[in-house]
C-alpha cells in the first residue's frame, strides 16, 4: 500500500522538474528590426538551455562571449564580423552549443591569437556548421574537454606562416573530436598540442601553407578516413605515443621538404590502410620505434618510405608499393626494422609454388638512392643510363645496398586494398570550399 500511495507523489515530483525544465528551455530570437536586436542583450537576459536563433544580418557588437549552458544558433546570413580588431566569439562554459554562423574578420595580430571561435576552459561545447573567414585562427581549443568541432568550413588568407594562424587549433585539452571539416588557406589546417584521447575524422585539410595536420606532444589519439591535399606538407607527427592513423589520403604534396607524412619520435603506434599518391616523400621516420606499417598504398610518389637508422623495430607488412620514384630510401647500411610481404612492381622474381609470395628477397633500396641520400645533387641523373647500369650491378652483386633491408616474402600481387585501389578517393563528408 505504501508504494501505490507513494506513486502519485514520484509523479507530481517529475511533472513539477518537467515544468521547470520547460520554463527555463526558451527561445529567443535575435534580429536587427526585431525587439531584440543584438546578441550580447540575447546573452545578458538568457537562462541556462535558451536557444538563441539569429536572424540574418551583420552584427558587429565587439568580443562576445557565452558563459551559460545556450545554443547560438544562425540562420542563414547570420554574420558576425570581428571588424579587424578582435576576437569575433569566445565560450567559456559547460554544454554550449554554436552553430550555423558565418564568424569572419578578426584582423592580424603578432601579440594575441585571435580566433573566430575560440573556447577556453569550456566543457561539452559544439561547434557545428560555422563558416569561418579571414580570422587569424579559426576555431580554438584550450584547456578543455568532450567538446567536438564538426561539419564547419574554415578559410584563411591564404598568407605568409608569419601572418597567418591555423585552421583549427586546439592545445593542452582531451577528449575532442574534430571532425567532417574544410580547412584551407590557413598556416597548419589542424593544429594538436598537448592533447590526449583525441579523434579526428573525415577532414579534408588542403592548400595550406605548412601542414595539413600538425601534432605534437599529444598520446592515444586516432586520425582515420581524413584526406591531406596539396599542402606544404602532409601531416607531422612528433614526440608522441600511441597513434593510430588509419584510412587517410596524403596527396600531392609536393616540395623539397614536403612529405606526405613525417613520424619523428613516434613510438608504439599504427599506420594502416592510409593512401601515399604522388608526394615528394610519401612516409618519412626518424627517431620512431616500434611501429606497425601495414596495408598501405604507396603510387607516384619521389621516395614513397625514407626509414632512417634511427627508426628501429618497425614492421612494414602488407604495403603496396607501384609507380616511385624510389621504394625505399635510407641513411645507413644498417636496419633495424622490418619487411614482410609487400608488394613491389619492381619485383623481378618467381613463384613456383604458386602460394601467392615470391621465391626469391627483394631489396627495395636501390644503390643510386643511396647515392642520392649522401650527394642530393645526383638526382639530376636519374634519366641516366649510368643508374639503369647501378641497379643491374647491385641486383647481381648486392653488396652496398643495405643487406637486412630486404623482404624475403614479397607479394606477387597486390594485396587487397592496396595499388590495385587506383586513386579512388577515401570516402568523406566533406564541402567544397572557394
Amino acid at each position: 500500500m505504501r508504494v501505490r500511495q507513494g506513486l502519485p507523489c514520484l509523479a507530481a515530483a517529475f511533472l513539477a522538474c518537467f515544468s521547470t525544465w520547460c520554463a527555463e528551455a526558451q527561445v529567443v530570437r535575435v534580429d536587427p528590426a526585431g525587439p531584440v536586436r543584438s546578441i550580447r542583450a540575447a546573452l545578458a537576459t538568457a537562462r541556462p538551455r535558451t536557444t538563441i536563433i539569429v536572424g540574418a544580418g551583420i552584427y558587429r557588437e565587439g568580443r562576445l562571449r557565452i558563459d551559460k549552458s545556450v545554443t547560438l544558433a544562425g540562420e542563414p546570413g547570420a554574420i558576425l564580423d570581428g571588424e579587424g580588431q578582435h576576437t569575433v566569439l569566445e565560450i567559456g562554459g559547460d554544454s554550449i552549443t554554436v552553430r550555423g554562423l558565418v564568424v569572419r574578420n578578426t584582423g592580424m595580430s603578432q601579440t594575441e591569437d585571435r580566433a573566430g571561435i575560440l573556447a577556453s576552459g569550456a566543457r561539452w561545447c559544439r561547434i557545428e556548421q560555422i563558416r569561418s573567414e579571414r580570422n587569424l585562427f579559426g576555431i580554438y581549443l584550450a584547456n578543455s574537454a568532450d567538446c567536438v568541432i564538426d561539419g564547419n568550413t574554415v578559410i584563411g588568407s591564404g598568407t605568409s606562416q608569419t601572418l597567418q594562424g591555423n585552421g583549427i587549433q586546439v592545445w593542452q585539452s582531451e577528449r575532442i573530436t574534430v571532425s567532417s571539416n574544410v580547412v584551407t588557406g590557413h598556416r597548419d589546417g589542424i593544429y594538436f598540442e598537448f592533447v590526449t584521447n583525441a579523434t579526428v575524422a573525415a577532414n579534408e585539410s588542403r592548400g595550406n601553407e605548412r601542414y595539413g595536420m600538425h601534432f605534437m606532444f599529444s598520446n592515444d589519439c586516432r586520425y582515420e578516413r581524413n584526406v591531406f591535399r596539396a599542402n606544404g606538407s602532409g601531416v607531422a607527427v612528433m614526440y608522441s605515443h600511441r597513434v593510430a592513423m588509419i584510412a587517410n589520403t596524403f596527396e600531392r604534396n609536393w616540395g623539397s621538404a614536403a612529405y606526405g607524412l613525417l613520424l619523428k619520435d613516434i613510438s608504439d603506434s599504427e599506420i594502416r590502410d592510409n593512401r601515399f599518391l604522388s608526394n615528394s616523400t610519401g612516409l618519412y621516420l626518424e627517431d620512431s620505434n616500434r611501429n606497425q606499417v601495414t596495408g598501405n598504398e604507396f603510387t607516384g610518389n619521389g621516395w614513397a618510405l625514407k626509414l632512417l637508422a634511427s627508426a628501429q623495430d618497425n614492421r612494414m607488412a602488407h604495403n603496396a608499393f607501384a609507380g616511385n620514384t624510389f621504394d625505399v630510401s635510407t641513411n645507413s647500411r644498417h636496419s633495424f626494422s622490418t619487411f614482410e610481404n609487400n608488394y613491389w612492381d619492381r619485383y623481378r622474381g618467381y613463384d613456383l609454388d604458386r602460394n601467392g609470395t615470391g621465391d626469391v628477397p627483394f631489396a627495395p633500396v636501390r644503390l643510386f638512392a643511396l647515392i642520392v641520400e649522401q650527394s642530393p645533387a645526383s638526382l639530376m641523373m636519374l634519366r641516366s643510363p649510368l643508374v639503369d647500369a647501378l641497379d643491374l650491378v647491385e641486383r647481381v652483386l648486392p653488396v652496398l645496398t643495405p643487406a637486412e633491408m630486404v623482404d624475403r616474402s614479397p607479394l606477387m600481387r597486390p594485396p587487397v586494398g592496396g595499388a590495385s585501389r587506383g586513386s579512388r578517393p577515401v570516402a568523406c563528408r566533406s564541402r567544397t570550399a572557394p
